[in-house]
């Protein structure tokens, strides 16, 4: 039975789980982007992970203890009465401290990262009192080492916790989130403000170890009344100080950090039933350096993982809250995946006659010596017997006849309009009857102004495009496909095509003295472009063989049996090929044209809560709640 796990290494076990659950939830965060949920970055327990327990967790113990009120009570002069010299600015007026300042025991800087503590904070040396006066956008905190503080204790003081000035919040609280213990300076007038209140709320609940310091006090008249403003103060905030300290009205004695301070004990407080010499002075720094380190240390930590994993306010209540959002936008992922989002139907066919001329050349190149001879030569008179025939008909025709080519353009130029309007109907549709967050995304590509750039971008692409190139690409992809999954069909069909070469100028002869002329050209426009490219030009070119000295060329086509059909069956594959290859050219133009990666990350986000970024975050919220 192997022992139980040391506090030590329970405590490195859970340093180890932080530093995991941090990275996770910045992954999480960054891959639940599109939910446009509010950012972590702006939760209470995030901030502790990131400023407090992250950096924290596993070191050895020292304590941060920062001086925090509100505006104009004293702070600053309570602070080097800490520290024991008048390191911050001190003033009749306010002094409006802008930043945290912070002494160090000689030597923290070796064993320690001072950024790793206040990672929101620019750090600078700090060598005036009036440098933390200055006005500034950065969040700076200027500290320097004193040989009067404990070895392992940091002091701070703060800007003011009430201020109109919104920065001021932000540098107090994160100061708040890396202290172990609050030093709160109150005064008559500044116990029971309502930001003040929120701000000791926020650590009441983290575990913060709290000093209360009523300054500015009129003794003996205010004793009656300073344990009425205490229990205000912890009614309403859930505080329960470690002590209670009394600092009377003396300028004098302040400026010359002679300051009394007076011990006083309260129901409310941590060690109520102490007894204390109320007329004795005593120093609020030895206080400071007697406190149980390790102890508020770990309650401090204690303190900041409860809020984590609160059920509500912590991450958990993050998770569900991503949860439901991504669910919300599940209809919409489904949607797309059942039909998709760009539905291309209807793509033309190339034309067979242009086809099966390809495939002819591309037979013609596999023919080798005398049989490629005699095509050559073949083919040169067809031109030549044909040219009186081809003249006849186009002096027939009422207008020029439209290349095949430059038609199927046409055709498919109606195709690619038609579907990108069936794709903004879609896009329409979608943000429609989508969640908010599907609608804010959809919003800019619904634009008309973009549909119609989108057509002309388009159009423009469409037009430089070499669609015959295309189509004898497509056919010698396909016919290689087709000779490695059919060798042996493949031998007998070269086997043939080179007899045909020999038998060929026979048969044409025949045919063209009965007014049919050579490879189908004349039959072509009574039997359609399909029937004469198909079952005339391919039948008789690709699988004739001899039996063309005796049928003739039509009847090879009739009688070709199943090798005619087998060849038919790929020339069609051909033609789909090519049309499947189109479409998709157009269905990746729009993808990157107009919806980028907008599929691919709604179906990601629908799925956010099945996600390895989602369930490590709860793995690691489990080890830290075990």
């Amino acid at each position: 039975m192997n022992p139980a796990p040391t506090i030590e290494q329970r405590f490195q076990q859970c340093a180890t789980a932080v530093q995991g659950l941090l990275t996770a939830v910045q992954r999480l965060q960054q891959a639940a982007e599109m939910l446009q949920t509010d950012p972590v970055e702006g939760s209470e327990w995030y901030q502790l992970l990131r400023q407090k327990l992250a950096p924290q967790l596993g070191q050895s113990a020292f304590l941060v203890a920062a001086v925090v009120g509100g505006t104009n009570i004293g702070k600053s002069v309570i602070f080097n009465h800490l520290a024991g010299s008048r390191a911050s600015a001190v003033s009749p007026l306010a002094s409006g401290t802008r930043h945290p300042t912070c002494l160090l025991p000689v030597g923290f800087q070796q064993q320690h990262s001072l950024q790793a503590l206040f990672p929101d904070f620019q750090l600078r040396p700090w060598g005036t009192a009036e440098q933390t006066l200055q006005e500034s956008e950065q969040h700076l905190l200027f500290w320097r080492e004193s040989p009067d503080l404990p070895d392992s204790l940091l002091l701070l003081d703060t800007p003011d916790i009430d201020s109109d000035a919104r920065t001021n919040w932000l540098r107090a609280d994160a100061v708040r989130r890396s202290a172990d213990v609050l030093i709160a300076v109150l005064t008559q007038q500044k116990y029971n403000d309502a930001a003040v209140k929120e701000f000791f709320r926020r650590a009441a609940r983290e575990g913060r170890t709290v000093i209360v310091i009523f300054n500015q006090v009129l003794l003996p008249e205010d004793e009656p009344y300073w344990p009425i403003w205490l229990q205000t103060f912890c009614d309403e905030t859930g505080l329960r100080p470690e002590t209670v300290y009394l600092a009377p009205a003396d300028r004098r004695a302040a400026e010359s950090l002679q300051l009394p301070f007076f011990e006083r004990r309260h129901a409310c407080c941590a060690e109520a039933g102490l007894d204390v010499d109320p007329t004795r002075p005593v120093s609020p720094a030895q206080h400071l350096a007697k406190l149980r380190f390790a102890e508020i240390r770990l309650k401090t930590l204690q303190g900041s993982l409860n809020e984590i994993l609160h059920p509500e306010r912590g991450a958990g209540g993050w998770l569900r809250r991503l949860q439901r959002a991504s669910e919300g936008l599940q209809a919409s992922a489904e949607r797309l995946a059942q039909g998709g989002l760009i539905q291309v139907r209807g793509w033309p066919v190339p034309p067979a006659v242009v086809a099966a001329q390809l495939l002819q050349e591309w037979w013609g190149s596999r023919r080798t010596g005398w049989a490629r001879s005699i095509t050559s030569a073949y083919t040169a008179l067809n031109e030549t017997l044909l040219w009186p025939v081809r003249a006849a008909r186009k002096a027939l025709q009422n207008a020029p006849a439209v290349p095949p080519m430059e038609d199927y353009a046409r055709r498919e130029w109606a195709v690619i309009v038609s579907v990108v309007e069936d794709v903004f109907q879609r896009l329409q549709g979608l943000a429609d009857s989508g969640s908010p967050l599907i609608q804010a995304r959809l919003h800019s590509l619904l634009e008309p102004a973009l549909r119609g750039r989108l057509l002309e971008q388009l159009r423009v692409a469409h037009a430089a495009t070499d669609l015959q190139l295309e189509l004898r690409q497509v056919v010698e992809q396909q016919m290689k496909t087709a000779e490695a999954a059919s060798p042996e069909v493949f031998r007998l069909c070269r086997h043939a095509n080179n007899l045909s070469a020999a038998v060929r100028p026979v048969t044409s002869v025949v045919l063209f003295s009965l007014g049919f002329g050579p490879a189908g050209d004349l039959v072509a426009p009574l039997l359609g472009q399909a029937a004469a490219a198909a079952m005339v030009h391919a039948a008789v070119d690709v699988a004739g063989g001899a039996t063309a000295a005796i049928a003739g060329e039509a009847a090879v086509a009739a009688a070709a049996g199943s090798g005619a059909g087998l060849l038919q069956a790929w020339f069609h594959q051909l033609q789909a090929s090519f049309a499947a290859r189109r479409g998709a050219w157009l269905a990746e133009f729009l993808k990157r044209e107009l919806l980028g990666d907008l599929p691919d990350e709604l179906q990601r986000v629908a799925g956010l809560s099945r996600s390895d970024e989602f369930r490590a975050v709860q793995q690691y919220l489990q080890q830290l709640a075990g």
